[in-house]
């Protein structure tokens, strides 16, 4: 009888499977018919792919209550960093791609953004707010160093005096000081790294090809030196894994620059669930049951809550617990002592075909 094979992880990346998307009408098992053996050392190495999105627009809109933007843009669907926690995961099942070792692989890049972003701001209607982005994937994953997606987007933005708040793991966004420094010095900038851990093993498997934490804090340091207002994000906290570091992640945040702090608790919404079980299984065996009690007992008993106002804070004694640490920490260390609001009213509109020149 045919042996269904175990799913192994697989060196730099953060999934351990690469299991269909809830829209999949039927799932796929590797199994050994005995005739080879298949050893770790003969799992193909999974490189990397980008092709071309053939999107029409670029500021994707959100209409969320508990979210503080409105608008945001995102250069790369899927996300090379492999943050095996990814709430985003899930999109990727609606290219027909699975949210596992896909998501992580198989990146599309929007290699028009610039120019649709150009065409999108000069709308007659267009009124202006603070664009994000890193929301869904980061501006900053590897593949940004070959392709410059993003800095062609920040040179729009500067172009035309318009604010963006920036969340990444990347020290990659250090490349680009010469944009940011002065639109910061406009109001017109605000950078956040998220730091999830200090423990560089760790990091290894949960965020396998993001920036090591040693270089997102240096990260924090260079931006807030440049006079660029710079924030850490303690995010997700995970029950039992990484919640015991947040005050130390925060007050090395601190020391390096930051002004601002946030945090939420790990999501894990729909396919995110066996994933990330499937990592706690493969890479903490010992603490799986551990962390998974304390993320129901966080989440109104499901391993989800996907309730506005509730989703991001969670529920229950430990949820409480780990916010009032958090205020604590934030104002034993001076963080978020002052609200960092960004200009929108120095923005100018591009041109357009017809337009009249103006004579200043």
């Amino acid at each position: 009888m045919d042996q269904a094979l175990p799913d192994r992880p697989r060196k730099g990346r953060g999934a351990v499977s690469n299991r269909g998307s809830r829209y999949d009408a039927e799932s796929r098992i590797a199994v050994d018919d005995g005739w080879t053996g298949v050893e770790d050392d003969d799992l193909p190495p999974l490189r990397t792919t980008v092709t071309p999105d053939a999107t029409r627009t670029i500021i994707a809109r959100n209409d969320s209550p508990d979210i503080g933007f409105d608008r945001s843009i995102n250069p790369y669907r899927g996300c090379e960093h492999g943050c095996v926690y990814c709430f985003a995961r899930p999109t990727h099942a609606y290219l027909g791609l699975s949210p596992g070792l896909d998501f992580e692989t198989k990146l599309t890049a929007k290699f028009d953004a610039a120019a649709l972003l150009e065409r999108e701001l000069g709308a007659k209607n267009y009124q202006c707010a603070v664009m994000a982005m890193g929301t869904n994937t980061d501006p900053y994953q590897p593949i940004e160093r070959e392709h410059r997606i993003t800095r062609r987007i920040l040179e729009v933005l500067a172009a035309h005096n318009h604010p963006v708040g920036i969340v990444t793991k990347s020290a990659l966004v250090t490349r680009d000081i010469d944009i940011l420094a002065p639109m910061a010095a406009e109001g017109l900038a605000t950078v956040l790294l998220s730091v999830t851990t200090l423990d560089g093993e760790l990091a290894r498997t949960l965020e396998p090809r993001a920036s090591t934490p040693l270089k997102r804090l240096a990260a924090i340091e260079a931006l807030a030196r440049a006079g660029i207002p710079t924030g850490v994000m303690t995010s997700p906290m995970i029950p039992a894994l990484n919640d015991s570091e947040m005050e130390a992640i925060l007050a090395a945040a601190r020391a390096a620059g930051a002004l601002r702090a946030g945090m939420t608790l790990l999501r894990l919404p729909l396919e995110i669930k066996e994933l990330f079980t499937e990592w706690l299984e493969t890479h903490a065996p010992g603490k799986a049951k551990h962390v998974l009690s304390l993320i129901r007992q966080s989440r109104g008993g499901r391993l989800n809550d996907p309730d506005f106002h509730s989703r991001f804070v969670g529920t229950g004694a430990y949820a409480q617990m780990m916010n009032q640490r958090f205020r604590l920490a934030c104002q034993k260390l001076g963080l978020n002592k002052t609200e960092l609001r960004l200009d929108t009213t120095k923005f100018r509109r591009p041109p357009r075909a017809g337009d009249q020149l103006t004579l200043l």
